[in-house]
């Protein structure tokens, strides 16, 4: 299980990562781009990423993570369920929706571990 903090602090130890609100929920952006949003009622982060990066990530467990079933879903915006997604998987979600929106300068300072 990831908790609210734990999930700030990733989301925060990227470079000019920024939290704000976000109607009832807290964003993340990086120059001023959503990357991530948090929805602590409901445990679930909701990530940008690519439709590549989407289906990728949803082919491990769609109970874990799967797209918005709307057409943001369509657009990437995919759903973690925090009570479920192991922190490494979750870590790689957040740089990869960090680097899906962020100026290639910051992007290319996000690196992935071998």
């Amino acid at each position: 299980m990831i908790t609210v903090d734990t999930f700030r602090q990733i989301a925060l130890s990227l470079p000019e990562a920024v939290e704000d609100a976000h109607f009832e929920n807290r964003s993340f952006k990086v120059n001023k781009k959503i990357f991530a949003t948090l929805n602590a009622t409901e445990n679930r982060a909701t990530l940008k990423l690519s439709a590549i990066n989407q289906d990728v990530f949803c082919a491990f467990d769609r109970t874990v993570v799967y797209p918005v079933p709307n057409k943001w879903g369509k657009q990437g915006w995919t759903h973690a369920n925090l009570l479920t997604v192991r922190e490494e998987m979750l870590i790689d979600l957040l740089k990869t929706a960090y680097r899906a929106v962020a100026p290639k300068k910051l992007g290319d300072l996000v690196t992935f571990d071998e």
